[in-house]
């Protein structure tokens, strides 16, 4: 089987959202933001394609891991140091495909991304803000090869990387590629917790 990792495109948007939204249909706080089963795995891939469309594609922070047959099974939307936060112009294009994601649970949404900005650590750092693959393919290395893509250059560069990750069974997975729990995020006031996660650097 082979894994083949690269940069994403612009015309992968709706491929490598798809693929996202399947993978966050049973994600604890997508679950609290979207609370339509039946709709919730097409609502989230708008999100996903929000994010990577006016943010993370034009710094060149996506990557997608591709099976043999060439088809996106996965996909990692990271933010480049200094570059977590949208741009102050991103929120007012990005605002008519949220409400389409979130509906009524716009302002919630809202007010959960502004408490993880006031807790987002300012050193300078990668940021994973999105990591998954399709659940037939989960075990077989597409998560390992995304994260280390991104963690290879992390060292390279001598930078560290940051995530909050929104299920307890990824804390472990996480931290087999050098993360550190380091406290309890309540976003969502009494909701699913986030664990934000370290890693620093290794040195070669």
């Amino acid at each position: 089987m082979g894994i083949t990792v690269r940069p994403a495109q612009l015309s992968d948007i709706p491929e490598l959202a798809r693929v996202l939204g399947i993978a966050f249909s049973d994600d604890p706080l997508m679950c609290w933001l979207i609370r339509d089963d039946a709709t919730r795995a097409r609502r989230a891939a708008t999100l996903f394609a929000t994010i990577a469309r006016h943010h993370l594609i034009p710094l060149g922070g996506v990557e997608v891991a591709c099976n043999d047959a060439d088809s996106i099974v996965g996909a990692a939307l990271w933010a480049p140091p200094g570059h977590w936060h949208a741009p102050e112009a991103a929120p007012l294009r990005q605002l008519p495909s949220l409400a389409v994601a979130f509906r009524h649970r716009l302002l919630t949404a809202g007010r959960l991304a502004e408490t993880m900005a006031q807790e987002h650590p300012r050193e300078p750092h990668w940021y994973l803000a999105v990591l998954g693959t399709l659940p037939g393919v989960r075990g077989q290395g597409f998560g390992q090869a995304l994260l280390n893509s991104r963690l290879d250059r992390c060292d390279a560069q001598g930078l560290p990387a940051y995530l909050e990750s929104s299920k307890p069974d990824n804390v472990p997975y996480y931290e087999r590629f050098g993360f550190d729990v380091t406290g309890t995020l309540d976003a969502t006031r009494g909701g699913p917790p986030l664990w934000p996660m370290w890693r620093a650097p290794r040195v070669p």
